[in-house]
């Protein structure tokens, strides 16, 4: 098991390395450049659209709502003891190439997910289905990668990454207040089992409440910290940049690697804002919007908020901590993570704030886990074209996940989760850089009158005609799809 475990981690390892990092930096660069660098001219168009997409028409899901889903689903533990990790590991310049690979990100994150709004199809509950596989298939013609896309998503997000958030919460609860695990996975299904067997809409409500609830507590802890070191906000920038370029010691004492920064940097930045993975575009997909480069720009705020505020808030509690509280953490063979974010933190706002941080980190978790089942959902709708049994086995698969996950030690299945994140985002990748035409276009008629509802037919933005049933009254006001729309 030990060598299995070794040679799955050494082929993501390398293949992420040479081949995934290369390929998502390259369509974020690509992909900002032909948007006209969108997430710098449109941000106040995003921060709009995050706060006036509230409300929506029917029994469907709202735009905010979906944006909350990806937020639940991109911000967990990863923001507290993946940036902890990737700090001790490749020092403070670390962060700087976290927010250089935010910004990139915050194009990529447009276009999938404008071009999960436009291959989206109706489905029977009143809401939306729509994302990569979705997009493979009526975009690309394939239905074959797009159930391989597919199979990958529910093996990462259905199951693998189920069973890491909880075992984080149980190791959390279990390391700080001596909580049996058995306890834990109780606690969970009765917390999280109601919510995924009532489905999307019951996760899209719980997504609505916690997500922004969570990430603003989170940076209010933060920017109490830095409040309390002003004098130290300058000399920390320039840490962070110095530190990126090697121009500066570690805060472990060791003599800075730009190599070790950006590499550490640039992989926690990727897989937290998820830009490019095609796991946020299911989320996407799902919102009632009046236009598809509307819930882009929604989309590429959520890169925002994860990466550049929550991964930022961990990196500035961090580098403001007592040097002498975190001294064993930079020193040590193996990297703490959580455990060093909470010592930092109780380390300048005092031992009140341990406890608030446990709680935080069983709430990033649990959000996860419901985020993550919403992604799988519909993925397994486009395996089971919307049977009642796939619905059933998928929920399932989740609630034993949740279980295991909370007993069981997890390095084979976290690197397999790895592996197959790995597949699905370099089959995503070349996906929306062969789509990109079609969000290229959607930004062109948003950009030409932003209140008109985007009308597919005859559009001369458009690179040809869209194959859809749904963006031909204007908005996602088309009647009720036919059951060829559903399948």
């Amino acid at each position: 098991m030990d060598k299995l475990t070794e040679l799955i981690s050494t082929t993501n390892n390398w293949i992420t390395t040479h081949i995934l990092i290369v390929m998502l930096i390259g369509a974020g660069i690509y992909f900002t450049i032909r948007t006209g660098f969108v997430q710098i001219r449109l941000f106040g168009q995003m921060v709009k659209q995050v706060f006036d997409s509230r409300d929506v028409d029917g029994d469907g899901i709202s735009s905010f709502q979906a944006f909350a889903i990806g937020i639940a689903s991109r911000v967990g533990t990863g923001n507290i003891a993946g940036v902890a990790i990737a700090v001790t590991l490749g020092g403070p310049g670390a962060v700087f190439w976290m927010w250089l690979v935010a910004f990139l990100g915050m194009a990529t994150a447009f276009i999938e997910a404008t071009l999960a709004q436009l291959f989206k199809i109706r489905w029977h509950d009143g809401t939306f289905r729509g994302g990569p596989a979705f997009y493979i298939q009526r975009g690309l013609g394939s239905r074959k990668w797009g159930v391989v896309f597919a199979l990958f998503l529910i093996c990462s997000f259905g199951v693998s990454f189920e069973m890491v958030q909880a075992n984080t919460i149980a190791d959390t609860l279990k390391t700080q207040f001596e909580v049996n695990p058995w306890v834990t996975a109780a606690i969970l299904l009765v917390l999280c089992g109601p919510i995924v067997y009532r489905g999307l809409k019951a996760v899209a409500k719980a997504s609505e409440i916690v997500a922004p609830l969570m990430a603003i507590v989170y940076i209010g802890l933060a920017a109490a910290v830095v409040v309390m070191n002003l004098d130290k906000v300058g000399p920390t920038f320039s840490l962070i940049v110095e530190n990126a370029f090697g121009l500066r010691e570690t805060l472990g004492g060791l003599a800075g690697s730009m190599t070790a920064a950006m590499m550490n940097g640039v992989r926690r930045g990727l897989f937290s804002n998820e830009a490019g993975e095609g796991s946020a575009p299911n989320a996407a997909s799902t919102a009632h919007v009046t236009h598809p480069a509307k819930q882009g720009l929604i989309q590429s705020a959520g890169v925002f908020v994860d990466t550049i505020l929550v991964c930022s808030a961990t990196a500035f509690i961090l580098f403001n901590a007592d040097p002498e509280a975190l001294k064993p953490y930079w020193t040590s063979p193996d990297p703490a993570g959580a455990d060093m974010t909470i010592a930092a933190l109780k380390s300048t706002l005092g031992a009140w704030a341990g406890p608030v941080m446990v709680v935080l980190i069983c709430v990033f978790a649990g959000s996860s886990v419901i985020g993550n089942f919403a992604y799988a959902e519909v993925n397994m709708d486009f395996l089971t074209k919307g049977k009642a049994w796939g619905d059933k086995l998928l929920k399932a698969i989740v609630i034993v996940s949740i279980v295991l996950g909370s007993v069981a030690e997890l390095k084979l299945v976290w690197n397999f989760a790895d592996l197959t994140m790995t597949g699905m985002a370099l089959i995503n990748i070349v996906s929306i850089v062969m789509l990109g035409k079609w969000a290229f276009g959607a930004l062109q008629d948003y950009l030409r009158n932003r209140e008109r509802p985007f009308v597919a037919t005859g559009n001369p933005s458009m690179p040809g005609e869209l194959p859809t049933d749904i963006w031909v009254h204007g908005g996602t006001d088309s009647p009720s799809g036919s059951p060829a729309a559903v399948h």
